[in-house]
């Protein structure tokens, strides 16, 4: 069984609501010996959360204050951002990382926030789930540096060339967030670069998951990432025994710095 790589996974309100802060949390945790540094994607949160940072300042903050981190959104829902704004982001932030960014991408939900239902995006998770799928199509295209050709159910994007490509080759790895018993998600992370599965409550739950996986894959998992939020005082162990590769302590929002600092400060799993 190899190490699980370990990332910190920060909410990005109040105390951390700086990106100076967030970067400097960053470079300390290079230093301490972690692996990746993810951050939240969210609009905004109900009360007492007061600020809330963007992601992706955020990131490109982390990226110019770090040299060995791997760094994204974890997750962000692909289905209220443009696609191809998200191409010119995600090639220009790997660009500046020199090829350390994973895409996390997911639904979402109205259910912590109410920020779908606020911003007037789309609720149906159906139609959510469509516009997910067509945003990664158009997303593996732009990578590619080819023109871009595409007239769907919710996008257009016509004739247009998306450089410079990213660093990563043939792309960005991209990471989907699923329930585990949810049939679609998985299919869907299956077609990608990992999994990042959402509620876990037992270590047989990832198992299963990863039987899944490596089927639909047809057993190719050398490369494959499944990066998993667990609690603190969690035992990593039996979920990287199960296939988990990144371990991502939670923090809950509006986590005090000094909390963050704490962890940090322990290292990573070993």
């Amino acid at each position: 069984m190899n190490r699980p790589r370990s990332a910190l996974w920060l909410p990005l309100f109040d105390d951390l609501a700086d990106p100076r802060v967030v970067a400097s949390l960053a470079a300390e945790a290079e230093e301490a010996g972690w692996d990746g540094c993810f951050v939240w994607d969210q609009l905004c949160r109900r009360a007492p959360i007061r600020q809330v940072a963007d992601p992706w300042i955020a990131l490109a903050a982390i990226a110019t204050a770090t040299e060995r981190l791997r760094l994204g959104p974890m997750v962000s829902v692909l289905p209220r951002r443009r696609p191809a704004k998200v191409a010119r982001e995600t090639a220009t932030l790997d660009r500046l990382s020199e090829g350390r960014l994973t895409l996390g991408v997911g639904l979402g939900s109205d259910r912590f926030a109410g920020e779908l239902s606020r911003t007037g995006e789309e609720l149906d998770d159906r139609r959510r789930g469509r516009m997910l799928d067509e945003s990664l199509a158009i997303l593996a295209a732009a990578w590619s540096g080819e023109p871009v050709h595409h007239r769907g159910e919710h996008y257009t994007v016509d004739d247009m060339t998306f450089l410079p490509r990213p660093v990563q080759r043939p792309g960005v790895p991209v990471w989907a967030a699923g329930f585990p018993g949810n049939v679609k998600p998985i299919r869907r992370a299956a077609r990608l670069d990992g999994f990042f599965p959402v509620n876990l409550e037992h270590p047989d739950q990832l198992s299963e998951v990863v039987d899944t996986l490596t089927e639909l894959r047809q057993g190719d998992m050398a490369s494959y990432e499944i990066a998993l939020g667990l609690p603190f005082g969690a035992d990593p162990e039996p979920y990287a025994r199960a296939g988990a590769t990144w371990w991502l302590p939670e923090f809950e929002p509006g986590v005090r710095l000094d909390t963050v600092r704490g962890v940090l400060r322990d290292g990573p799993v070993t």
